[in-house]
């Protein structure tokens, strides 16, 4: 699919089949989030990769009770890892950095899964700590978005986008 196209096509995807999704395409979209630039190339993110059914649930209820991530085989967890940028960058490497290293590498992650005829959604409302104790991660790394990922059950309307003129200006 062509790159333009694939922008064109990709939805956010809130419902799953039960199909798993094959070790291939999974490391296929780790290896596309590998690929994302980052601040210093110093990639300041870890990812968490959660299948298990019982920590799913729990993602879920972390996530704000969004149970649609209960449906998907794989929920990507991408984390903030200041202190992989603190000595380069100080304090703006540890607030901001990090965090762009992590949101560019899950949107790597996001269009990856599209391009291999898989579903996923952005999920940026859930309670951290909630988060960090289903990953098993503590404060030296924030989660930042939750990517669950699966063959889709659902195919969305096409939504309106903002006008160019409306979104960029000189």
């Amino acid at each position: 699919m062509d790159y333009f196209e694939l922008l064109d096509k990709r939805h956010s995807i809130r419902s799953y089949t039960s199909q798993p999704v094959e070790d291939e395409k999974l490391h296929a979209i780790l290896q596309a989030a590998n690929c994302a630039p980052s601040a210093g190339n110093l990639q300041a993110y870890e990812i968490y990769v959660v299948t298990d059914a019982t920590r799913l649930q729990a993602l879920a209820r972390a996530a704000l009770d969004q149970m649609f991530i209960v449906q998907a085989p794989v929920a990507l967890v991408f984390c903030a890892n200041p202190a992989r940028c603190s000595q380069k960058y100080g304090r703006r490497g540890t607030t901001l950095y990090c965090i762009q290293d992590a949101t560019i590498a899950c949107a790597f992650a996001h269009l990856a899964a599209a391009a291999l005829g898989l579903g996923s959604v952005w999920v940026g409302a859930f309670d951290e700590d909630g988060v960090r104790r289903v990953i098993g991660v503590w404060e030296d790394l924030r989660p930042i978005a939750i990517l669950p990922v699966g063959y889709p059950g659902e195919k969305p309307d096409t939504t309106s986008r903002r006008q160019l003129s409306s979104l960029v200006h000189r």
